[in-house]
Parts: C-alpha cells; structure tokens; sequence
C-alpha cells in the first residue's frame, strides 16, 4: 500500500495510471492534509543551513561534508519542538 499526500506530482494521470497497472493500492488521503512528519521539518532547517554558509559547497564532497556537519549541529531542542508540535 502507497501512502501520498495528493500532491499534483503523485495524482497525475500517469502516475495513477501506472499504481493501478501495477496493482499497487492507495491509501486514501484527504487533499492538503498537514504533514505530520517532523523529518520533512528537520530537512527544511537543513537545507537553510547548507544554504546559509558561505562559501557555500562547491562539490558534491563539499556538499555531503556540509550536510553531515549541518546535521549533527541541529539543536535536539529544535528536534523536540518539531516533535511536540505533532
């Protein structure tokens, strides 16, 4: 079963065309739902921190260096804010 969050990208013709080819079921969803994950949080603070650094990466090397450190400086009481919001 595929949980999505109806997003056009997901609902488009071909998409839904190809789950039913493949018999793949759907849960239903309702449209513009919440997003009840924190990770999508956490990658949203992440992605702002990469982008904030100057100078920004240059390479892919960079970017995963970048990435590990950005994300091992993300504060827990971030974390636990997004977690409690649920």
């Amino acid at each position: 079963m595929l949980q999505h969050n109806n997003a056009r990208p997901h609902v488009a013709r071909i998409c839904t065309q190809f789950l039913e080819a493949e018999n793949i079921p759907v849960l239903a969803w309702p449209a513009y739902s919440p997003d009840m994950s924190p990770i999508e949080h956490v990658w949203d603070a992440l992605d702002r921190r990469i982008r904030q650094r100057v100078p920004g990466p240059a390479n892919i090397q960079q970017l995963r260096t970048a990435i590990e450190e950005e994300w091992t400086n993300i504060p827990q009481a971030t974390i636990n804010n997004l977690i409690n919001s649920m």
